[in-house]
């Protein structure tokens, strides 16, 4: 805990400028996780880190959509993609718009796509200069 105090006040995004201590990098910046941000991070990079919930992510930002119309667009079973559905509104990355009978789903915030860009391509860089395997 000590060390925290030592930390400056985070900025709004949770960031401080990296500037100040190493002024050859004016306009980088350094990411500071304080412990309560562990968990966070964790349960949110839990929730991208299945292959079909990405799908479905990637699915559901391009506007409202019913789990059938999921299920037809992505060839997975009804009871998978409820599944999934289930975990990323538990995890706050979908919200639902009922309607009648139906159920549609959406995502909540579009920063979440620049995340699994990010993810994407640092997998990718990471992939490419592997030399072993």
């Amino acid at each position: 805990m000590e060390k925290l105090a030592q930390v400056k006040p985070l900025n709004r995004v949770g960031v401080i400028g990296n500037a100040e201590k190493h002024p050859e990098t004016v306009g980088q910046e350094t990411m500071v996780l304080r412990d309560e941000h562990f968990q966070t991070v964790a349960f949110l990079a839990k929730s991208l880190s299945d292959e079909n919930r990405l799908r479905i992510i990637l699915c559901v930002s391009c506007g409202k959509k019913s789990v059938s119309s999921i299920v037809e667009e992505l060839g997975l079973s009804q009871p998978l993609v409820s599944h999934h559905l289930k975990e990323l509104k538990r995890s706050l990355l979908v919200r639902i718009e009922r309607n009648g009978p139906f159920v549609y789903y959406e995502l909540v915030d579009d920063r979440i796509l620049d995340v699994v860009k990010t993810l994407s391509t640092v997998a990718t860089d990471l992939l490419t200069a592997r030399k072993t395997f």
